[in-house]
């Protein structure tokens, strides 16, 4: 299964340690993360697909994965708290994984759901 893995600047911290955390529920899956996201996991010892950061298209290049049926899972810790020059992007990828039904987790809870379901845990 492809997954996505991004997180504002206000969030990396709690993706890491959700994704260090839960590393089983990662295993033999193909994962994606969006530039300082995808070192920080690449550094902790993920198998990452590096993409270009949030603000300068990762995540277009995300959706447009979803939008071909190429990405089976979208975990994005959104800070809801700041302010974000590229929310434009954001809400694009958030309708995008909408319109394609592709699973969207914006928090540990939902993000835990959705790999625990898919794996059967």
């Amino acid at each position: 299964m492809a997954i996505a893995l991004i997180a504002h600047d206000g969030k990396k911290a709690e993706l890491l340690s959700f994704a260090l955390q839960n590393k089983i529920l990662f295993e033999q899956e193909e994962l994606f993360a969006t530039g300082t996201t995808g070192k920080l996991l690449q550094e902790a010892g993920f198998n990452i697909t590096p993409l270009l950061s949030g603000p300068l298209g990762g995540d277009a290049q995300i959706a447009a994965m979803a939008a071909e049926g190429k990405m089976q899972l979208v975990i994005f810790f959104r800070d809801p708290l700041d302010k974000h020059p590229h929310e434009p992007d954001v809400q694009m990828l958030m309708r995008i994984c909408d319109v394609h039904n592709v699973p969207l987790a914006t928090n540990p809870a939902a993000a835990l759901l959705m790999l625990r379901g898919r794996k059967h845990i």
